[in-house]
């Protein structure tokens, strides 16, 4: 439940009136709502809280030098967004299996289950903002396009997906009173319209603050003016991942901030409703440059993990005598764990016997084995890249 005593002396908001009608009930109901203050353009940060949003972008800084120095480091991003977005949905209570995430790929849209489409369109949001980034700065309008591809053919897909919401709502047990919210964002209309406004001038605008705590800021802003209907924690998420980008810090989206902050959700929920009731941003911005740290140093190790795997499938391949084609195959793997025959056939560039061939000596060698049981539109998984991502 929401702590209107402490919310109304917040040095960093206002408590404002709302009232609404039930659906289903009809009936009618008071309550407030909390509005955030925009974010000062120097805030008060201490040094423990600016050392860790240092350290943090540190360690993506030497992230992204590993990734810039192997060949083809797009093949590494394509699993790293797939794991973001299982781990990013799972915060919101949408749980599937890596393997599931990896086989919706190869699916029509009919053949997915709701947990899989919402998987793949965060994927798809992801792709996109980083295409768009090239040629606009983060924006309003453009988190309002990714939310409106992330809800697309879901039940969270409203009357007003792909811009600010139109309706209140609230952080709390479903089809429960909003007066047993854990929180309840601004209302909508120009309260909202006015916030994110300011929010997006914030974050384009050039700042001392180190960047890993401008970031912190920011997701911090979006989640307590919540703009949309739903899909507003994948967003915020997603948002922090483009900031990298946006300021060069990280030039592929190669950083898997939500599987460490799924395992410190309740941490990570507390800390922000902290910063709400208390106006101190310090151990909130230590606690988000924390899980920026750790998962590029994870995705390091990561990196090494999976470079090793690839040149000891290589060398076992090449003692067994298999050449060409199985190869070719074999070398995309650790961004491919799951394939198709058709995806072969269209990362070597030879025909579907070629490639169908392929995919036979590697399932011959123990590469690969088949997953679905099936003789048409068959999908195999390398299981020793499959344990390592």
């Amino acid at each position: 439940m929401m702590d209107l005593d402490r919310l109304a002396n917040s040095p960093i908001g206002r408590l404002v009136p709302i009232s609404g009608v039930t659906p289903g009930t009809g009936d009618t109901w008071r309550y407030h709502a909390f509005v955030p203050q925009p974010l000062p353009v120097t805030p008060a940060l201490d040094m423990a809280a600016l050392n860790s949003a240092s350290k943090a972008a540190m360690e993506v800084a030497r992230l992204d030098q590993a990734v810039s120095q192997l060949p083809n480091p797009r093949i590494l991003v394509r699993p790293v967004v797939r794991r973001e977005a299982a781990s990013t949905a799972a915060l919101e209570g949408t749980y599937a299996t890596f393997g599931d995430v990896l086989e919706a790929d190869f699916l029509e849209d009919r053949q997915l289950s709701s947990e899989q489409r919402e998987i793949r369109n965060y994927v798809n949001a992801t792709e996109k903002g980083v295409e768009l980034l090239d040629t606009y700065p983060i924006s309003v309008g453009l988190v309002s396009h990714l939310q409106e591809i992330l809800v697309r053919g879901t039940s969270s897909e409203a009357y007003d997906s792909g811009g600010l919401r139109q309706r209140q709502v609230y952080i709390g047990p479903r089809n429960r009173p909003i007066s047993e919210a854990r929180y309840v964002p601004p209302p909508e209309g120009m309260i909202l319209v006015e916030g994110m406004s300011d929010w997006e001038k914030w974050v384009n605008t050039a700042s001392d603050v180190p960047l890993v705590a401008k970031i912190a800021l920011a997701h911090y802003q979006f989640e307590s003016l919540h703009p949309f209907s739903d899909g507003n924690g994948r967003i915020g998420r997603l948002v922090a991942l483009l900031q990298l980008i946006q300021e060069g810090i990280l030039r592929v989206p190669i950083l898997n901030i939500s599987s460490w902050l799924e395992h410190n959700r309740q941490e990570y929920l507390d800390s922000m409703l902290e910063v709400t009731m208390s106006g101190s941003y310090d151990k909130w911005v230590a606690f988000f440059s924390e899980a920026v740290g750790s998962q590029a140093k994870a995705g390091i190790a990561q990196i090494d993990g999976l470079l090793g795997l690839k040149s000891q499938m290589i060398t076992e391949l090449r003692a067994a005598g298999i050449r060409g084609s199985a190869l070719e195959v074999a070398e995309n793997l650790i961004g491919y764990p799951v394939i198709d025959v058709r995806t072969a056939q269209s990362m070597i560039e030879k025909s579907f016997e070629a490639a169908n061939n392929a995919i036979s000596r590697l399932v011959e060698q123990g590469i690969l084995h088949e997953i679905t049981g099936r003789t048409t539109n068959r999908l195999f998984a390398c299981r020793r890249v499959l344990q390592l991502v």
